[in-house]
């Protein structure tokens, strides 16, 4: 049975970070990636026009800056390239298409014993087990794609897709397509529809908080000084005079700030890229309520209007899976995957477990967390 001092679990940006950090310290470890890369949700499962919402340098992985070439919000090509080069730099050899099953405590040998599917061609599905002092969840929040369960979802005519199988609005040119999901992935590809030509709508059922780009740095660096309902304070007052009231467009704001949204419900506020000028010239369709049955081509909602659709794009996000296979954690981890401790504790269990990207922080959450993990695990040996 393959041993390292450390099992990572997942080669996404963060599990990358620890394996980073690891090698740096010269620290052991095996990186067990279900997929045939890393950073597949980058790689493979991202539409064309992503770019980084928030400045590079918020952005970066441990002991690593971007290219001062590389512009202030980073498009997903060039991040891309910087995990390349990330990878290459500190030599990581991540295990690929290991699809984890369990990983579970053993109090004799003070290990955690790792069973993985092997899914690579040739192997013939088969069981490998791995054996480790220490052990990393680096499979974030973005694991399963989730798609919600709809009355006659399945006799749709047209085509339905998950926001990961999206890539450009240019195959939707003159379509009626309908967007399901008022999160940063939903605004964006409902802009990229109307900008390529689609007939475009989108659910927006819940209250939504419009920021810029130069709202959220600069409420990055006030959080540093001023206490986040301050810092919610000022950001709901710019949002208010930048963008003013979309009540009247379909969009309601919520009560609460949109950072202790963030915190609290991990509801990221909608960053706007164009989106929302959009919605006010009416090339977006704001539907402020769910869908209620589909039949054909028609959607009925449940406000009782109906709609003719060609295409509907699902941005509903993701279902963690750690509990399916994680056994024996009753500290670290919660049923839906995310930390039970509170930050900034919450990247540390027991008996040598530890998760990585899940403070809802972005990118400078998870660099934060691999260090802590990485010297913590240095004391440990």
């Amino acid at each position: 049975m393959p041993e390292a001092a450390v099992i990572i679990v997942g080669a996404g940006p963060s599990g990358l970070a620890v394996a980073g950090c690891l090698s740096r310290l010269e620290i052991p470890y095996l990186l067990l990636e279900r997929e045939d890369c890393f950073a597949s949700l980058w790689k493979k499962y991202s539409y064309d026009r992503l770019h980084l919402h928030l400045q590079k340098q918020f952005c970066e992985l441990p002991h690593m800056s971007f290219p001062s070439s590389c512009p202030t919000y980073v498009p997903k090509k060039q991040f891309i390239q910087y995990l390349d080069d990330y990878v290459a730099h500190f030599k990581i050899s991540p295990m690929y298409q290991r699809n984890v099953e369990s990983a579970t405590y053993d109090e004799g040998s003070e290990r955690w014993v790792v069973k993985a599917m092997n899914n690579d061609e040739g192997c013939g599905g088969e069981v490998e087990v791995f054996l480790g002092r220490f052990l990393v969840v680096a499979t974030g929040e973005a694991t399963n794609p989730y798609v919600p369960e709809i009355e006659g979802l399945s006799s749709f005519d047209g085509e339905v897709l998950h926001s990961t199988r999206f890539k450009s609005g240019v195959e939707f040119k003159n379509k009626n397509v309908l967007v399901v999901g008022s999160g940063n992935s939903g605004m964006e590809i409902a802009l990229d529809l109307a900008n390529h030509g689609a007939r475009t709508s989108i659910i927006v059922r819940s209250p939504v908080h419009f920021l810029s780009k130069r709202m959220v740095y600069l409420a990055l660096v006030l959080l540093r000084y001023l206490s986040l309902s301050k810092v919610d304070t000022l950001m709901v007052l710019l949002s208010k005079l930048v963008y003013g009231d979309l009540a009247k467009y379909g969009i309601a704001r919520p009560k609460e700030g949109p950072f202790f949204m963030k915190i609290k419900y991990g509801k990221y506020p909608a960053i706007d890229v164009g989106t929302c000028s959009k919605i006010k010239s009416g090339e977006i369709q704001v539907l402020p309520t769910e869908i209620g049955s589909i039949r054909g081509n028609d959607v009925k909602l449940k406000n009782g209007k109906s709609y003719q659709f060609d295409s509907i794009v699902f941005c509903t996000g993701f279902k963690r899976s750690t509990h399916l296979w994680l056994k024996g954690d009753d500290y670290l981890l919660k049923e839906d995957g995310l930390p039970r401790p509170s930050f900034p504790n919450h990247w540390k269990g027991k008996n040598g477990l530890f998760c990585v990207g899940l403070s809802r922080r972005g990118l400078y959450g998870s660099s934060e967390d691999a260090q802590n993990i990485a010297n913590d695990i240095q004391s440990s040996l």
